[in-house]
């Protein structure tokens, strides 16, 4: 079994000076945590791997392709491999759980 702490994980990508810290990776999977603070400016390109958002905090828009939505605390959004997608318009300090399917490279 691996266990995490989502305090410690945060401590972990702050001190690394880092908006992505990956904390787990096997064989069909990898998962880490995304940090975008209030008013940034989301850099992110498309991959090559299906993704699976959990938003842990923070508000914020997400587009995925064409589509928008909004999310909160506790909204989760899928993301299929290779299409364009951004975090915009983040009122609040985000930080999501990503995951990775197969694990990204």
């Amino acid at each position: 079994m691996k266990a995490f702490r989502l305090d410690e994980l945060e401590a972990e990508r702050t001190a690394n000076e880092g908006a992505y810290l990956q904390f787990l990776r096997e064989r069909n999977m990898s998962v880490g945590l995304y940090a975008l603070n209030a008013g940034e400016h989301d850099p992110q390109k498309p991959h090559s791997q299906d993704e699976v958002y959990f938003v842990v905090s923070g508000r914020a828009s997400i587009t995925v392709g064409q589509e928008t939505t909004q999310v909160a605390r506790g909204s989760v959004v899928y993301v299929p491999a290779g299409v364009p997608h951004k975090f915009h318009h983040i009122s609040e300090d985000l930080r999501v759980l990503v995951v990775f399917s197969p694990p990204e490279a």
